[in-house]
Parts: C-alpha cells; sequence; structure tokens
C-alpha cells in the first residue's frame, strides 16, 4: 500500500476521534456537555482519595500554633533556648529533603505506591511525637513529617494533573488544597482544648483513611506509559473517564508525547534546555511568590500576631476565624477557576493580599510609632487578616501547586517538580525562620510593607509571565511553552502516530 494511502487511512481514522472530543469541550459559556460529567465519577473518587494525604499535611502543617503553650509548659522550653524555633523549623527543612528525592521517588516507584509510601511515614512520625519524652522526639518527629509533607506536596499536583480532563482539572485540582485547609481548620479546632499529645493521635487516626482508599485508585496513565505499560495505562484511563466514553485519541496523545519524551536526551541537564527552562521558571516564580508573599510567617505565628495587635478578640478566637476564612475562600477559588482561568485568580489574589498587607502596617504603624490610641480599632487586624488569608487562597496559595503540574513538561515533570518543591520548601524556612527577627529589627510595620513590595512583584509577574491554561490539555500546554506552535506539523505527528500504533 502506498504511503499516501496510509497517511489518507490515518485522517479518515483519527477525524472522527476528533470530532468525539470536540464535542466533550467545553462550550463558549464554559460549561461541559452533559455526557462529560458522567467521567468526572471516578476521577473525583481518585482525588479526593489522595486528598486524604493533603488533609494530613495541612494539620502537620497547623500543629505547632496550638500545640505551642503545652509543649512549652511540659518539654520546659524558652525562647532563649530556641526549642520552640527549631520544633516549627525542622518540618520546613525535612520537607525541601523531600521535596529533592520526591521527584525520583515518583518516577521510579509510581505515583500511587510514592503516596502510600509517604502516608506510612505520616504514621511513624506522629507515633514517634504522640510517644515523646523529652523534645529530641519531635525533633525526629517533625523532620520525618516534613520529609513525606515535601515528597507529597510534589507528588499529589503531579497526580491530579495527569489523571484530570481539562475542562475539570481546575476545580478538581483544588480540592486537594481545600482538603489541606481543612486540616488546617481541623488542628486549630481541636487545638483550642487539646494539648499536644492529644493532637498529635488525632494526626495518627487522619492517616488511616488513605491506608484504605489507595486500593481503589490507579496510577497514573502517563507513568504507566513511561514504564511501557501500555495495555494498563489504557485500562487506567478508561477507568479514569469511564466505560462509555472514548479514549482513543487522548490515548494517541499520550503516546505522543511518552515518544516524544522516550526521545529526548535522558541527561538532567535537559532540565535547563531552552525549552523547558521557560516552564520551569515560572513554576520557581510562582513558588517565590508565594511564600514571600509572608503567608507561613503569618499563619505559624498567627496566634502571637494577634496577641500584640491588641486586638479586640481573644487571639485563639482569632486564629480559629482565619482557619475558617483560610477554608471557605480555598472553595470559592474551586467555583471560579474554571470560569475566571488562573491569571484572573491571582490578580484578584495579589491585590487583595498588597491592601491587607498596607492596611496591616499602618496599624502597627499607629499602634508602635506614634501616641494614636488603637483600642477603637481593635476589630482591624482581623479584619485585615482575614482579608490577607482569603486573598491568599484564591489565587497564590492553590495555583502555584496547580498549575507546577500543569506547565512541567513530561519528560522532566517529576524532576521538575522536585526541584520547585525543594525551593518551596526552602522559601518557607527562610521565611519562618527570619519573620520575628525582621519584626524584632524593623518593627511589624515595615515587615508588612515589605511583604506588600514582594506581592506587588507577584502582580506583575502574573500579568506578564504567567501564561493561561484553563481548558488547555497538557499536551497544548506544552506544546505552546515548548514553541510548537505550528498546528499542521501537530496534526501530522498525530498522523505519524496513529500509523506506528497500527
Amino acid at each position: 500500500m502506498s504511503k499516501d494511502n496510509n497517511i489518507r487511512m490515518a485522517i479518515q481514522e483519527i477525524e472522527p476521534l476528533q470530532k468525539k472530543q470536540e464535542e466533550q469541550q467545553p462550550n463558549e459559556t464554559g460549561e461541559v456537555s452533559k455526557s462529560s460529567f458522567s467521567q468526572i465519577k471516578t476521577q473525583l473518587l481518585a482525588v479526593f482519595s489522595v486528598s486524604l494525604i493533603s488533609l494530613v499535611i495541612g494539620y502537620s502543617t497547623a500543629y505547632t500554633a496550638p500545640a505551642q503553650l503545652s509543649l512549652e509548659r511540659d518539654f520546659n522550653l524558652t525562647a532563649k533556648g530556641g526549642e520552640m524555633s527549631w520544633i516549627s523549623s525542622f518540618m520546613p527543612l525535612g520537607a525541601l529533603a523531600g521535596g529533592v528525592i520526591g521527584g525520583t521517588m515518583i518516577d521510579y516507584f509510581g505515583r500511587k505506591w510514592t503516596f502510600l509510601l509517604t502516608n506510612i511515614f505520616f504514621l511513624v512520625a506522629w507515633l514517634i511525637s504522640f510517644s515523646a519524652q523529652t523534645y529530641i522526639y519531635l525533633y525526629v518527629g517533625r523532620i520525618i513529617t516534613g520529609i513525606a509533607v515535601g515528597i507529597t506536596s510534589l507528588a499529589v499536583p503531579v497526580y491530579t494533573a495527569e489523571i484530570i480532563q481539562p475542562e475539570v482539572r481546575g476545580t478538581l485540582g483544588l480540592l486537594p488544597t481545600a482538603m489541606g485547609n481543612i486540616g488546617i481548620l481541623v488542628c486549630f479546632l481541636f487545638g483550642s482544648f487539646l494539648e499536644w499529645r492529644n493532637l498529635a493521635l488525632i494526626a495518627v487516626m487522619l492517616t488511616v483513611p488513605f491506608l484504605i482508599m489507595i486500593w481503589f485508585i490507579p496510577d497514573t496513565p502517563k507513568f504507566l506509559l513511561s514504564k511501557g505499560q501500555h495495555d494498563q495505562a489504557k485500562d487506567a484511563l478508561k477507568w479514569l473517564r469511564g466505560n462509555n466514553t472514548n479514549i482513543d485519541t487522548e490515548f494517541l496523545d499520550l503516546q505522543k508525547i511518552q515518544k516524544k519524551s522516550d526521545d529526548q536526551n535522558e541527561s538532567m541537564m535537559i532540565i535547563f534546555s531552552a525549552s523547558n527552562l521557560k516552564p520551569l521558571g515560572i513554576v520557581l516564580g510562582l513558588m517565590l511568590f508565594q511564600q514571600f508573599s509572608g503567608i507561613n510567617a503569618i499563619l505559624f505565628y498567627t496566634t502571637k500576631i494577634f496577641k500584640e495587635s491588641v486586638s479586640s478578640l481573644d487571639e485563639n478566637v482569632c486564629t480559629v476565624i482565619v482557619g475558617v476564612v483560610n477554608f471557605v475562600s480555598t472553595f470559592v477559588a474551586t467555583i471560579l477557576i474554571d470560569k475566571l482561568g488562573r491569571k484572573i485568580l491571582l490578580y484578584i489574589s495579589s491585590v487583595t493580599m498588597i491592601v491587607s498587607l498596607v492596611v496591616a502596617g499602618a496599624y502597627f504603624y499607629i499602634k508602635n510609632v506614634t501616641d494614636i490610641n488603637v483600642t477603637p480599632l481593635g476589630w482591624l487586624p482581623l479584619a485585615t487578616f482575614m482579608m490577607y488569608v482569603l486573598g491568599f487562597s484564591l489565587g497564590f496559595g492553590p495555583i502555584p501547586w496547580l498549575m507546577m503540574g500543569e506547565i512541567l513538561p513530561a519528560k522532566i515533570r517529576g524532576a521538575g517538580a522536585s526541584i520547585s518543591t525543594a525551593f518551596n520548601w526552602a522559601c518557607t524556612f527562610i521565611v519562618t525562620k527570619t519573620f520575628l527577627l525582621i519584626m524584632n529589627a524593623i518593627g511589624a510595620h515595615y515587615t508588612f510593607w515589605m511583604y506588600g513590595v514582594v506581592v506587588v512583584g507577584a502582580l506583575i509577574f502574573s500579568i506578564f509571565i504567567v501564561p493561561e491554561t484553563k481548558g488547555k490539555s497538557l499536551a497544548e500546554i506544552e506544546n505552546k511553552l515548548g514553541g510548537h506552535k505550528d498546528e499542521r506539523k501537530h496534526f501530522i505527528d498525530n498522523l505519524k502516530t496513529v500509523s506506528s500504533v497500527s
């Protein structure tokens, strides 16, 4: 048979598949056709299952805030000794290490089994913390907890990006963030009446549900293809999209991307090639601005900040209220992200944080520098930090993690996620470790204004550098950022893939 006849047959085979796929794309109002909703059920189950780990991450992040007073009392910890500071800081340090090894783990063991391993890390770490006899136990527990946090911080967005169809990737992709915020809220709520040991026991119990749910979800088709397990990959994609869904076109795209990855140089230096450096730089920029907005410093020291602000409400009540706002606002972002897009939410997030940080700085300036009585403004600190957390949770909280899974090319997704996660946790450590030092050196007002200047940079970065990924498949995003703009060439590549698998 001639080459022309081969191509003609390939066109006849691929055109109905493309037509089927186009029928399942969002309409002009951004709504998904009814047939697509039947596909979401199993994707939702898979995302919910891995989100149970995010619940533990959120709880682990928040633990030291409500546990601080009882830990200081039972272990005779002092500010001068710095033990409490290290109990807080060892988690982001451990997460940095977890971020370094996590990329290798998800590429070697797979996304699914990496989740299982890190969940066991969480279980062991919290059992050590629960049975602590000295603060050294807590050091060890927090380090292991941090390693698990670092690994899962990169594994969750990679997994969700690879299993969710484009038109709902934003909505379902934010579910892990929402569950993480639930974890923070749960910790704050239990921390209002439980002390450190019982809080650690709650964390042990939170690790159990995923140990059950993991057996119901598959690994990602992308990972299975990378290991040459084509039948298993197709079965996984069929499970994720529903038995009545035609997956042929999507599976061909996945094969094409995998073949392209296999043909590229295996050297680690490929990460720093021109086509890969751009998406990696965007992710690193988002991670930088996320952490240097000051969010973790403010969350870690929320109770202390409210105590020093002379707020009209009890500092523990204010902390719980901030946790509630953090939780609710993520669900708002979940509703809006696939309607407004990533960039619009980043704009809203940046502007909201800038305004709230400027106002917070002004409040502390009036309180600490002038002789003006701030008692009538006792409500302002709570209102300001509610606004700040709302803005952060709408955009710069979840979107950097979501876009890490979306825009990193398939070939470097594991290694790139590892670099990005390690960088994020390094920034977290720097911010949390230096916050009190900076605040004592230049005052709370200049500290908050400094973070506000950083967020101005984040707004500029979002406007001019960050791409919009709403409604685009991972293959489309990779082609765009990699400079593959010739649609005719992309179509011919599809034909070649059809021919090669026929």
